[in-house]
């Protein structure tokens, strides 16, 4: 994770004044990738302290409209905001937890995808998301698999 001296720099690379919670928003982020907005309030308070809602939810939309984060909203689920912002890469959720996680593009440079047929859009970019069960939702439902066939072994 970046220091806050790095983190300042972005900011002000950014165009953007320097302040506590544009910081606290942009390392929370930066520790917690994919995070929700209630989850970097909770990080930014326990960080930096008092904090509004509002003032983040703020800090998120602007420190996204400069480029500095990424917001994704995978279909029934929250925003989510990443540091992750300088490439086309895409997503794999789980979904049994929601957890999520970065999956480098396919093929090729951004959009990775071709339009077979664009319509006449100029495509920069193209968003896939990809659906199953992380490593410990499968194992559980694995195990919990096992545990029925074992009663019912027990019981027929």
């Amino acid at each position: 994770m970046p220091e806050s001296a790095e983190l300042e720099r972005l900011v002000r690379a950014a165009a953007l004044r320097v302040t506590r919670p544009r910081i606290a928003v942009l390392s929370a982020v930066h520790a917690h990738p994919h995070a929700d907005t209630e989850s970097i309030i909770r990080v930014v308070r326990k960080n930096i302290g008092e904090v509004s809602h509002q003032a983040v939810y703020d800090v998120l939309r602007v420190l996204t409209e400069v480029g500095l984060l990424r917001r994704i909203q995978p279909a029934g689920s929250v925003a989510r905001y990443e540091t992750r912002v300088d490439d086309n890469h895409h997503h794999v959720v789980c979904r049994s937890c929601g957890a999520t996680a970065d999956v480098d593009c396919a093929v090729g440079h951004a959009p990775c995808l071709i339009a077979s047929d664009d319509a006449g859009y100029a495509i920069e970019e193209a968003e896939v998301i990809y659906w199953g069960r992380c490593p410990a939702c499968a194992g559980q439902e694995l195990n919990q698999e096992t545990a029925r066939q074992e009663k019912v072994r027990r019981v027929g």
